[in-house]
């Protein structure tokens, strides 16, 4: 879709918007939309033995706690295509940061289990919404700017994730545990707000013009799409990777002998490499180099990263934490990129989205849940991580042929 397309006003009482505007509306919007997308998850994880005495709940409900954002991203991804589609995209993220926002205020203050998972539940699914929508956002409405403004989504997205984990339990020695979860909503309100000043200045997308080319098949089926489920292997491993590492890291290297300083360390190491992979790999896209090498580079970054992990000397621990780092988050940013750039309209990047995320969510939900079964099991993390490792090497491969250059109907670009 053209960009005079995106910029027609909504009415005849309506002043024209420009391009220059629409790019910056979008970027604002996208920005504040995805500093709400891993912040709610982060902050529970970092005062969890706070939130569990304080609710009097078990270690099974702390897990429970852990697994269900996933499944219901996975769900979020599954159903938001058809809903974005016969709602449009502005009104549907509008509802969910809604639903975002009411999720972080009833986990807090409902106190007691059924609040908090419901106030989980209700937060996650929005996410899950988020995750799938704002790939067809940008491309619609910039793009010309895809690489741009993916890049700063999945770089707020991390960052302010990483201060709100550093933050929280400070806060909560200040304010409460209450106070220190529920006083982020005030970033959802603030979100909510942009997001509906945008959809009175550019409209709702499912009220814009649509393509006039009709050689353009619009409801091509994601799902019997070989890239497609390419796509979805690669971005499911990567996810397989870093939840297994959100989840692990600083007690696989107590057990390689580091101390819990050091280990815990090794943790921030793993998330602060995300802005650097981040920005590097937008400045590489914007600059024209090959998709295929960076995907297949950042894939091998991860195997590198988990053989030291494995079978290398614990001494370069920050190394190979870094490597898993950069890989993880390079994979990631890159996955939300090919939704765009793989498809020809916004409806298809949002139906690419939404089956490559189902699948991916589902397929990571696996990483931690058998990682610690097999630890449980076996006593220690050697079965784990030679399991990780041989997952890595088979995303080399997937990296290989999600990343070719060639549209979800397979013609060559």
């Amino acid at each position: 879709m053209s960009q005079s397309m995106q910029s027609q006003p909504n009415s005849k009482h309506s002043s024209p918007i420009t391009p220059k505007a629409t790019f910056w509306l979008v970027l604002i919007a996208i920005v504040l939309l995805s500093a709400n997308m891993r912040s709610p998850i982060v902050a529970l994880g970092s005062i969890a033995p706070v939130v569990q005495d304080a609710l009097h709940i078990s270690e099974a409900q702390i897990g429970w706690l852990g697994a269900v954002p996933m499944i219901m991203f996975a769900l979020g991804a599954f159903i938001s295509p058809p809903i974005g589609k016969r709602f449009g995209l502005e009104n549907t993220l509008i509802v969910m940061l809604v639903m975002l926002t009411a999720g972080i205020v009833v986990r807090s203050w409902w106190v007691g289990w059924t609040g908090f998972l419901l106030g989980t539940i209700l937060l996650s699914l929005a996410i899950g919404f988020a995750n799938t929508l704002a790939a067809p956002i940008i491309k619609q409405r910039t793009p010309n700017n895809i690489a741009l403004i993916t890049g700063l989504f999945s770089l707020t997205m991390t960052t302010v994730a990483g201060l709100v984990a550093g933050i929280v339990y400070p806060l909560t020695t200040k304010v409460g545990w209450q106070w220190a979860l529920g006083g982020w909503a005030a970033l959802g309100i603030l979100a909510t707000v942009f997001w509906v000043v945008l959809r009175i200045r550019l409209g709702s997308s499912h009220k814009l013009p649509q393509t006039m080319d009709t050689s353009i098949d619009d409801d091509i089926s994601v799902w019997r799409a070989p890239l497609a489920w390419q796509l979805a292997v690669f971005m499911g491993l990567q996810s397989v990777m870093f939840y297994t590492s959100a989840s692990f890291l600083p007690s696989i290297w107590l057990s390689k002998g580091l101390d819990q300083v050091q280990a815990g360390h090794m943790a921030s190491v793993f998330q602060f490499m995300a802005p650097v992979a981040i920005l590097s790999l937008t400045w590489l896209i914007r600059r024209g180099k090959s998709i295929q090498m960076v995907a297949v580079t950042s894939a091998a970054l991860n195997v590198i990263g988990s053989f030291g992990m494995a079978y290398m000397t614990p001494s370069l621990a920050w190394l190979w934490s870094a490597l898993m780092g950069l890989g993880t988050s390079g994979i990631f940013t890159l996955s939300i990129m090919l939704f765009s750039l793989r498809t020809y309209t916004p409806q298809q990047a949002s139906s690419l989205s939404g089956m490559v995320q189902t699948i991916g969510y589902l397929i990571a939900i696996f990483g931690p849940l058998g990682a610690g079964w097999l630890h449980e099991h076996t006593g220690d993390w050697s079965l784990a991580l030679l399991c990780l490792l041989l997952l890595m090497c088979v995303n080399v491969v997937a990296a290989w042929f999600a990343s070719r250059p060639m549209m979800i109907d397979g013609k060559p670009l």
